[in-house]
Order: C-alpha cells, then sequence, then structure tokens
C-alpha cells in the first residue's frame, strides 16, 4: 500500500468519522456540511478523470453538473404533479432512476461536445468545451417550463430505497457511498492499461499510436465517463438543496470543480475531495466575516501552484508514482 493509498483512506475516513461525530452531539448542519463536501468531492473526482489522468483542461463540466441537477429536478417535479414527460413517460422520484437518467444525458452530451472539442487541444480545447456549457447555461434561462433563470424547486427530497432521505445521516450515507463508489473507480481506471494509455496520449501521443492505440478514441471514452460521474454528483447536489438552478451550468461552476482539484492534487486519488473539504471549510469559516472569502481561497490556491505543485496530496503524500 503507497503512502498517497494511505493519506486517501485517512481522509475518506475523516470526512465519515466528522459526520458521525456531528449525529452524536446532535449537529446536524455539521452533517450537512460533511454532506456538500462528498457532492463536490464527487463531481471534482469526476472532473479529475479527464483533467488528471488525461490532461483535457474542460471548463465544460459545469454542463454536465448541471444535467443530472435537472434530471433530479425534473423527473421529481413531473412525479410531483403527476404530470406525464414527453412520449407519456412518467416523472420519478426513485434516486437510482434519476441517477441513471442524468448520467445517460450526460453521457450522450459528453459524447457530442467529445466528438467536436477533442479534434482541437490547449486553448481552443477549452474554449469550446466552454462555449458549449454556456449554450446549455443560457437555454436553461431561456426555459420557462422549468422556471427559467429562476430555477426549479424540489418539494419533497427524492427517495431512495428502504432510506429515510430526509434525515441528514441517510442522505450522507448516500453521498458518501457514491463518492466512495467514484474513488475506486478512478483508482482502478487509473491502475489500469486504459489509464496508462490515457496517461501517455497526455505525454506523447505520436508514441501512443505508434503502438496502435488511437489517442481519440481513448480521450473520448474517458471525456464520457467523467461527465457521468459528474452528473450523479449534480444529480445529488439537487436533491441537497431540494433545487435546481441554471448557475449550475454556469462557467463558474466548472471553474471551482478546477480549483478543487487543483487545490488538492492533479489526478491524486483524494485530491478532489481534499479540495473539496478546504473549499466548504473556507466557505462556513470565513463565509459569515466577509463576503470576500475566495479572496483568502484564491490566496491557497496561488500558493500552492507556486511552492505545492502535487497539492495538498502532493504535500502529505509526497510525489505521485503516476503522471
Amino acid at each position: 500500500m503507497t503512502r498517497e493509498t494511505v493519506f486517501s483512506i485517512l481522509i475518506v475516513a475523516g470526512l465519515l468519522a466528522a459526520a458521525f461525530i456531528a449525529q452524536a452531539i446532535g449537529e446536524t448542519f455539521y452533517i450537512t456540511l460533511a454532506t456538500r463536501m462528498a457532492i463536490l468531492g464527487l463531481a471534482a473526482t469526476g472532473l479529475n478523470i479527464a483533467l488528471g489522468l488525461g490532461g483535457l483542461v474542460s471548463f465544460g463540466h459545469a454542463a454536465f453538473f448541471g444535467i443530472g441537477g435537472y434530471a433530479a429536478g425534473i423527473l421529481a417535479t413531473h412525479a410531483f404533479n403527476s404530470e406525464p414527460l414527453l412520449f407519456g413517460l412518467p416523472g420519478t422520484n426513485q434516486m437510482i432512476v434519476i441517477w441513471i437518467t442524468g448520467a445517460i444525458a450526460a453521457a450522450l452530451v459528453a459524447l457530442l461536445i467529445g466528438l467536436i472539442s477533442l479534434r482541437t487541444s490547449g486553448v481552443y480545447f477549452i474554449m469550446i468545451t466552454l462555449a458549449f456549457a454556456q449554450m446549455i447555461y443560457y437555454f436553461a434561462i431561456s426555459w420557462p417550463a422549468y422556471g427559467g433563470e429562476d430555477g426549479l424547486s424540489i418539494y419533497v427530497r427524492n427517495a431512495f430505497p428502504g432510506t429515510n432521505t430526509l434525515a441528514p445521516m441517510s442522505f450522507f450515507l448516500i453521498c458518501f457511498g457514491l463518492l466512495v463508489l467514484g474513488l475506486l473507480l478512478f483508482g482502478l481506471l487509473r491502475d489500469s492499461r486504459f489509464g496508462a494509455a490515457l496517461q501517455a496520449g497526455r505525454q506523447n501521443e505520436t508514441r501512443l499510436a505508434a503502438v496502435g492505440i488511437g489517442p481519440f478514441r481513448v480521450r473520448l471514452v474517458a471525456f464520457v465517463l467523467s461527465a457521468m460521474l459528474t452528473a450523479l454528483a449534480g444529480a445529488l447536489f439537487a436533491d441537497l438543496n431540494r433545487f435546481v438552478s441554471p448557475s449550475m451550468f454556469s462557467w463558474h461552476m466548472s471553474g471551482e470543480l478546477i480549483v478543487l482539484i487543483i487545490i488538492g492534487g492533479v489526478g491524486r486519488l483524494a485530491g478532489p475531495l481534499t479540495g473539496a473539504i478546504v473549499y466548504v471549510l473556507f466557505e462556513f469559516a470565513l463565509g459569515g466575516i466577509t463576503e470576500h472569502w475566495q479572496f483568502f481561497l484564491g490566496l491557497i490556491l496561488l500558493a500552492v501552484v507556486l511552492f505545492a505543485r502535487g497539492g495538498m496530496m502532493g504535500l502529505l503524500a509526497g510525489r505521485a508514482r503516476h503522471g
């Protein structure tokens, strides 16, 4: 077991322990904070597949985050109002169905975006992914059937079999379980031959093509998997807040996910979760003091970029084995 794996387990276990401590002392608000950390960590872990392993700096992942959120909001609204969707399909308040729907929708959109954007690289890739996300953002604003720029409320949190999702601890455990599965998926991909090909393509795609592996196909699969995981987090985020709005599609959300990864460690197993923990703690601790709390987060980001290129996980666990 590597040093990075040990620290990753400790960070994940620490988040779980913090929620149980909050439950024991009756502070459910802190459970909600831990849930927010888990969801943002999951969303950033999704992006970390594309960014950390493939070197794909996507400014469009807010599109997939928002698609997951709107899948939860739209399906729940139609179920609550007993109104059919397109082609007479019913709505649903079942989380598992919502997750699958959101992930499939995100995969289809990611496939379309990837087929176009992955033929470019560098700043052109960044701008194309950003452009697609902003197109979807403005579409959501001009979609009055689902609230337009005012967003859409989820009146009752969606259901999970055998669980009272309205209980903060129960909902946290659902989010935490999916976070662990997301981290396992990332770890398996990173250590697999697919992950090796993805990382090799980031370093030298000509050599990868020379051994008979098409960099474009590998990156496209990674991009789609990345989108599906981020969409899953978006559905959870919508249920946490019981509200979705076009801001979930905003480029600010994409930038936020990138910041979480950089702070925690690009390509690191628990890097995105570490960044999410730092982000939420700063938001909570300084948000009540000043509305400019992100200035101090920016100082941390600057320090990480200048002095800790491996992020906080790099400081804790040393240099990565992969890269």
